[in-house]
């Protein structure tokens, strides 16, 4: 394997080695995948072998659920904008005038996670770009927060659980006193390497982001000397400054109303939903929303006869946790590895007060042609 992996240690490059043996089977599916690549894992877990493994086969696992493979086929808003003085892309975001609660009921958590995870895609193949074209490896991405205007409506508590799903290494800019409490609510989902990459600037921040970004690849907006075309200095045609989402635009009653199943989920108890796939590749869909306070949800692979656990016990395949949907409406999807009884199961234990009524629906799509292709290739 090839690849810049910068100065290791004799027992690191040990790690580095037996991570490689690891993880090899991942490796075949990954043709591009050099030691760079896989020291962001071990980086991650401080060398730590099994946690790093654990979290790459997450990561791949995560991938073929959201088919990010093909992510890249969406049409793609402009995100780049310039390059840091390494070469490495850079991406904003601009906190002022960002509607959270309008965004959040206005469209589907799936689709704002998508478009989060294409961005990241976009920004990783700029990187592939960038190596080709500067003759090093770039595998850096520098992403810039402006942060001025934060307030507490900014705090809404989907929206910070959302932050937390897709939290990214950033340079904040403009940070005002609220930005520590901001930061607080997810830094302690952070590895301390990815908290070591958050560089908050103060009010000099215009002169202190040259350090990292040279003038000409900076909007004048951010301290610079790049425009539009026509002049403007915000750069509006690459980067995208939020506003309120129209009232008009909320979704969350309409989408309610649609929901083809209702359930009632006493206090300290749950409820389960089966869905039988037959075929391996095929797509469990759910939208749900709650009444009565937040709800638990996950998703479970019944265990079949002659497997190792003992019939009728199930699998985590999507880890339980408590989701807002009383708030916003829930929405999901799972690519079915496997074939079998998939559970859907609406978790209430943990509340001995009060009951939750469920409105929710579920489908199953069929393999797209594109799997079935490769699924047969792989048997014959």
């Amino acid at each position: 394997m090839s690849g810049q992996v910068g100065d290791l240690s004799p027992s690191q490059e040990k790690s580095l080695a037996q991570f490689q043996v690891n993880v090899q089977d991942v490796l075949s599916a990954l043709p591009n995948a050099d030691d760079s690549f896989l020291l962001h894992w071990l980086r991650a877990r401080s060398f730590d072998l099994k946690k790093s493994e654990d979290m790459l086969r997450k990561h791949m696992e995560f991938r073929k659920q959201q088919d990010l493979d093909n992510i890249l086929a969406w049409q793609p808003p402009e995100v780049i904008c310039g390059h840091d003085r390494e070469g490495g892309p850079l991406w904003y975001h601009i906190a002022a005038g960002l509607d959270v609660k309008g965004l959040f009921l206005s469209t589907t958590k799936q689709d704002l996670l998508r478009d989060k995870f294409q961005n990241c895609e976009l920004l990783l193949h700029q990187c592939e770009l960038q190596t080709q074209k500067l003759g090093k490896k770039v595998e850096k991405i520098t992403a810039i927060v402006d942060l001025e205007g934060l307030s507490l409506r900014h705090l809404w508590k989907p929206g910070v659980e959302f932050a937390q799903e897709v939290r990214e290494s950033s340079v904040p800019v403009s940070a005002p006193s609220l930005f520590a409490v901001a930061f607080n609510l997810i830094k302690s989902y952070m590895s301390k390497e990815t908290c070591r990459k958050v560089v908050i600037l103060g009010d000099n921040w215009k002169q202190e982001l040259s350090k990292f970004i040279s003038p000409d690849q900076l909007p004048v907006e951010f301290g610079g000397t790049l425009t539009d075309p026509d002049g403007n200095p915000k750069c509006i045609t690459k980067i995208n400054y939020e506003g309120e989402v129209p009232k008009s635009y909320h979704l969350c009653k309409q989408v309610r109303m649609q929901y083809e199943h209702t359930v009632t989920v006493g206090r300290g108890s749950s409820q389960h939903v089966e869905n039988e796939i037959l075929f391996p590749g095929c797509v469990l869909r759910w939208q749900f929303a709650s009444d009565g306070g937040d709800i638990g949800f996950g998703v479970f692979l019944k265990t079949k006869m002659g497997e190792r656990q003992r019939a009728g016990e199930m699998t985590e395949v999507l880890p339980s946790q408590r989701y807002n949907a009383h708030l916003v409406p829930e929405d999901g999807r799972l690519t079915c590895l496997k074939t079998g009884v998939y559970v859907l199961r609406f978790d209430n234990t943990y509340s001995l007060v009060h009951s939750k009524h469920i409105s929710y629906t579920v489908e199953v799509l069929l393999p797209d042609q594109t799997f079935m292709e490769k699924a047969y290739d792989l048997l014959v």
